[in-house]
């Protein structure tokens, strides 16, 4: 059956069926306009865990999610497909993320990484595998990009876009990339991995062809992100999550705020949108919830606001959603990601 075939067939108010894609959806990657790259990694994360769980657990809540969308009444037509989940990057991180959950008990205790042999065995052991799952997120995103598809990328932790931006580095010779979270992720090696999920901006800002960071919620960072940012040349702009509520109590509305989120970021985006951006009370088994945060129809107006503007979306990644002991985070990502479809598709 062709994709025309299936569309006239498909009854989009129906139970979606279990053997469905993403959403409940007929459609195969190679017939879908987007398709979704999953990366299953959480090796680096050290407070919270679940995230490497958090494509499944997407994939699993997104057939409670109802197709019809005011603003993108027809998404469903151009076809959404999630790419098969490696079960073996799971498997590795699971490992990887033992052996880097005992390099951070010895840093609590005190213990200098620098000057223990076993530590830096182990520690390149892990950062050459995190270079390894960037490598194979760029491979897979650049196959479907080659394809003609347009790409969203699920984590994982929030480390698990950087092959992504470098994928979209070596077709775009001048993007942004609007960073909605509540951490800055401009550490240096933050415990000594390299690619550390709180170092995913900063290992951003070494593609020269990323011209503009705009990150948007920012509520937890530390001196050497404030630093990283005042050095970076105008690079990263930055609308904390109290500078958004202080000019809120002063009378400026969130359509005035996202005018000026949007003003900063070049013609080519790429959006990048850590979960726990959001309030907690939306992603409360995200990694590292932090008090604050965007309301879930505050961040959807940013994003169509952003469409609207005439920017062009180039691509996004979703990242941090931990299912915890319920599929709550799961629901309010898979309807994240359905908007982030919207977004692109347009």
């Amino acid at each position: 059956m062709t994709k025309d075939e299936k569309i006239k067939h498909f009854d989009p108010s129906a139970a979606g069926l279990k053997d469905a894609n993403v959403y409940g959806l007929p459609f195969t990657t190679e017939e879908a306009d987007i398709v979704l790259v999953a990366a299953p990694w959480e090796v680096t994360t050290s407070y919270g865990e679940g995230t490497s769980d958090g494509p499944a657990h997407i994939l699993e809540a997104s057939f409670q999610v109802d197709l019809y969308h005011p603003e993108f009444p027809e998404l469903w037509k151009k076809g959404i497909a999630m790419d098969e989940i490696d079960e073996q990057m799971l498997l590795r991180s699971a490992d990887l993320k033992i052996q880097a959950g005992s390099l951070i008990e010895k840093i609590e205790d005190g213990v200098d990484l620098a000057k223990d042999a076993d530590a830096q065995v182990a520690l390149k052991t892990i950062n050459d595998a995190c270079e390894s799952m960037n490598q194979e997120v760029e491979t897979k995103v650049s196959k479907w990009l080659d394809s003609g598809k347009k790409v969203g990328l699920i984590g994982g932790d929030h480390s698990t876009p950087l092959g992504y931006f470098r994928a979209q580095s070596k077709r775009h010779s001048d993007f942004g990339i609007l960073h909605i979270d509540a951490h800055y992720d401009l550490r240096i090696a933050y415990e000594g991995f390299t690619y550390s999920h709180a170092s995913i901006m900063y290992n951003a800002l070494q593609l020269p062809q990323v011209s503009k960071i705009v990150s948007v919620g920012i509520r937890d960072y530390c001196l050497q992100e404030v630093e990283v940012a005042a050095q970076s040349n105008g690079r990263v702009a930055t609308f904390f999550n109290s500078a958004i509520q202080r000019d809120r109590f002063l009378g400026k509305t969130w359509k005035q705020q996202c005018d000026e989120i949007i003003t900063a970021l070049p013609q080519k985006v790429h959006i990048s949108f850590d979960i726990d951006g959001l309030d907690p009370t939306l992603c409360p088994n995200t990694g590292t919830p932090v008090p604050g945060g965007l309301w879930f129809d505050e961040a959807t107006y940013l994003l169509s606001q952003l469409k609207a503007s005439g920017k062009e979306i180039i691509g996004f990644d979703l990242v941090e959603v931990a299912p915890g002991q319920d599929d709550w985070n799961g629901n309010v990502g898979a309807r994240l990601l359905f908007h982030l479809c919207g977004v692109l598709a347009q």
